[in-house]
C-alpha cells in the first residue's frame, strides 16, 4: 500500500500542517508523553483513530513506524455547506446520500458508483465509523470518489439540520419504514440516508428523518446489501425526475 506515512513525527507534523489525514492508527501500549500529543492532536482535527496490534502495523510497513501508521486521504473532501449551496445554484432540487457508519470498503465504492452515474449532488459521510477512502475504494467506485463531491463530519446532525432548513426532505432507508420508497415523492430537494448492514441508521440520525421509507420484500432474507439497497432508492429518483 502506498497511501499512508508512518513515524511519530511526520504523522504530527502531516496533521500539524493540514494534510489531509484519513484514519490513524496507533500501537496497542503506546504510552507516555508523545503519544499524548499525539492524541490530543488527533482530537483536535477530528481524525479518526484506533488501537491495533504491532503486527498489523509491522506487517504494513517496513521501516520503524514508532507504533504509529496514518492512511492519507485519496480524495479532496469539500464542506458540506459549500456542496449543498454549489448544488442548489445548479439545480431546482438536488439529490445527496448520506452513509451513516458504511464500514465496508467496498460498499461504500459502489454506493459512490451508482451515485455518479444517477446524478447525485454529493455524498456525506461521518469522520467515525465509515469505511477509509482509499485505493481500494476508489477502484471499487471506477473512479467516482474522485468525481463526486464528498463532505466529511464530526457529527452527521449538522449536515442534516442545515439540510432541513435550505428545504430538503430527509428519507431514511429503513426497513421499519410506513411507506414504500415506490410511493415517496422523490422530485423535492431530498437527500437519502443509508445505515449499515448491522445496525441501520442510529437513532438519533433516524429521528431527524421527516420520512421512512423501505423496499418490498418477498424473499426469506428480507435483507439487501446496503449498496444493493442504496441504488434501489437512487434510481427511484431517477425514473421519478424523468417521467418512467
Amino acid at each position: 500500500m502506498s497511501n499512508y506515512i508512518y513515524g511519530i513525527h511526520p504523522v504530527m507534523e502531516a496533521l500539524s500542517s493540514g494534510k489531509k489525514i484519513e484514519k490513524v492508527l496507533l500501537r496497542q501500549g503506546f504510552e507516555g508523553p508523545q503519544a499524548r500529543a499525539l492524541t490530543t492532536l488527533l482530537k483536535e482535527k477530528e481524525v479518526p483513530y484506533s488501537w491495533v496490534p504491532a503486527q498489523k502495523l509491522n506487517s504494513m510497513v517496513n521501516g520503524a513506524h514508532q507504533g504509529v501508521v496514518a492512511y492519507i486521504s485519496q480524495v479532496d473532501y469539500v464542506s458540506f455547506e459549500e456542496m449543498i449551496e454549489n448544488a442548489l445554484n445548479h439545480k431546482a432540487a438536488p439529490l445527496f446520500m448520506i452513509l451513516d457508519g458504511v464500514s465496508d470498503v467496498r460498499n461504500l465504492g459502489a454506493v459512490a458508483r451508482t451515485a455518479e452515474c444517477a446524478g447525485f449532488d454529493g455524498i456525506i459521510v461521518p469522520a467515525k465509523g465509515t469505511a477509509a477512502i482509499n485505493d481500494d475504494a476508489v477502484k471499487s467506485s471506477a473512479g467516482a470518489l474522485l468525481r463526486i463531491p464528498v463532505a466529511k463530519v464530526a457529527n452527521l446532525k449538522i449536515p442534516i439540520y442545515y439540510l432541513l432548513e435550505s428545504g430538503f426532505q430527509m428519507v431514511a432507508a429503513t426497513e421499519k419504514g410506513a411507506d414504500y420508497i415506490y410511493d415517496i415523492n422523490l422530485k423535492k430537494p431530498t437527500a437519502i440516508v443509508m445505515g449499515s448492514e448491522g445496525r441501520g441508521i442510529s437513532p438519533s440520525v433516524l429521528d431527524l428523518c421527516d420520512i421512512q421509507a423501505k423496499i418490498p420484500m418477498a424473499g426469506a432474507i428480507g435483507s439487501l446489501n446496503v449498496s444493493v439497497a442504496a441504488a434501489v432508492f437512487m434510481y427511484e429518483a431517477v425514473r421519478q425526475r424523468e417521467g418512467r
